[in-house]
């Protein structure tokens, strides 16, 4: 590479020669999309039987369930303004994850959705405060529905109890 500087520059005019210290060659480089990953929080409880518990009694455990009125579809009844806070909380987090309303119907998205909203508002909650949360928002503790709802969970849970005793029971026949 050869560099004429101007004589303004007062170098007389003289010709500079400057050379490249190392001859790079282009290189081609690959670019990989990676999809953005759920990352599971932990918590001070085991809330999958929680969960279930609450599937059980949003919709009969029917991924295909809707509620016209509430615009709640899927499993855990999932409501448009719950996937704007998801999303809201994921853009807190930087994470990559977007969800959609689409995701509703996915048992797996749905599941994904209540850990995000639960690890930021409710990590380490009891069960009940988990329940009444997700079934009325951020003001649950102020409104007695929510107490109608976590009566209606907890009695699943002990069918679930029991229904898991029983299994126990025959396997061990």
């Amino acid at each position: 590479m050869l560099l004429l500087l101007p004589a303004s520059l007062g170098l007389g005019g003289s010709e500079v020669r400057i050379e490249p210290i190392v001859n790079v060659e282009p290189i081609e480089l690959e670019v990989v999309l990676v999809e953005p990953v759920f990352v599971k929080p932990t918590y001070t409880l085991n809330v999958e039987p929680l969960i279930q518990a609450m599937i059980m009694v949003e919709s009969e455990g029917n991924d295909s369930a809707y509620h016209k009125r509430e615009k709640a579809a899927g499993c855990l009844q999932i409501r448009p303004i719950m996937v704007r806070e998801v999303n809201r909380i994921l853009d807190i987090q930087k994470s990559e994850l977007e969800y959609t309303l689409e995701d509703r119907w996915s048992r797996e998205k749905s599941i994904e959705m209540f850990h995000i909203v639960n690890g930021y508002h409710n990590k380490n909650s009891t069960y009940e405060e988990i329940a009444r949360a997700w079934n009325g928002g951020p003001k649950w503790i102020k409104k007695s529905l929510t107490k109608r709802y976590w009566k209606r969970v907890q009695k699943q849970l002990k069918k679930q109890q029991k229904d898991e005793r029983s299994n126990t029971e025959l396997a061990e026949v």
